[in-house]
């Protein structure tokens, strides 16, 4: 996970009406699509957005912006607006699932940043009160869900997924899903890490299924949101081949594993009040 920018404007939830090709709004009102590729539900157009340079391009997904840089392909910029539409619609039927956290994605700002090489940082501006995420265009790969979960991992399945947790479900439920100690997500956590370690130990202890060392992720700020991405994407069948690329940062890598050494973080996922996914998207909306 690399939070590109991460600055949440908290505020009073508000339900909105939600449509897949909603978008924000930009400096002028005639946005022309532009390349669109072979996509039913979503067209790629220039963007003009206040506040966001550097980026040529963007998709709208339920009100919420997918920005490009001018090297980053088509197909993988559609591809992550297919992802995002199906994690927010799981089940396809043309309305988003919990439309809370959909409300607090378009209150926080939340925007998804996909970039070609790493000195596109240094090249785009983005607003301050804004919640975003990057992704890379190298990272993602369209085919991996539908080639049986084989080859090189799609990020887009991470990082969207992130987004959506930070701007939304982290804003809608602070005492389940809050990213500082004491919630329900981050005391699951401390259980999965072997102990509560607010800082990275220099060794994790041997009953820890959950073991980032990343330095640079913090407690509050990245480790629970991390651990919320693994146990999710492993109930959704995401990890069940890479059990052996993941093992030395997460060892629960599929449902049935979840759900017998982690179940109080099972149960809080598989809530149906919550509305959480319960199919791995596979970037194919089909609304």
């Amino acid at each position: 996970m690399r939070q590109f920018i991460l600055m949440v404007v908290l505020g009073t939830i508000i339900l909105t009406t939600a449509c897949v090709s909603c978008s924000k709004d930009s400096d002028d009102s005639d946005v022309k699509p532009i390349e669109s590729g072979n996509d039913p539900n979503f067209k790629i157009v220039a963007n003009n957005d206040k506040g966001f340079s550097g980026v040529d391009r963007k998709v709208d997904v339920f009100g919420i912006s997918i920005y490009a840089v001018k090297a980053v392909e088509d197909a993988k910029l559609l591809h992550a607006a297919n992802v995002m539409a199906q994690y927010l619609d799981n089940d396809e039927d043309g309305v988003v699932d919990n439309e809370l956290v959909l409300a607090s994605m378009k209150k926080n700002n939340a925007f998804l940043f996909i970039w070609a090489s790493e000195s596109d940082m240094d090249n785009i501006k983005m607003p301050d009160n804004a919640a975003g995420q990057d992704l890379g265009n190298d990272e993602t790969n369209p085919n991996f869900v539908k080639n049986g979960k084989k080859g090189e991992f799609d990020a887009a399945i991470e990082e969207v997924w992130h987004l959506i947790n930070t701007a939304g479900h982290c804003q809608v439920y602070p005492e389940v899903f809050g990213m500082e100690a004491g919630t329900v997500l981050a005391n699951a956590m401390d259980v999965a890490r072997g102990g509560k370690f607010l800082e990275i130990p220099k060794t994790y202890p041997e009953n820890a299924w959950y073991s980032y060392n990343d330095e640079t992720c913090t407690y509050a700020d990245c480790q629970t949101i991390e651990y919320f991405y693994w146990a999710m994407s492993s109930i959704l069948g995401a990890q069940e081949n890479r059990a052996n690329e993941i093992n030395h940062e997460w060892k629960l890598n599929t449902k049935e594993l979840v759900k017998e050494r982690d179940s109080e973080i099972y149960s809080v996922l598989t809530d149906p009040k919550y509305k959480l996914p319960t199919v791995l998207p596979d970037g194919s909306y089909k609304h």
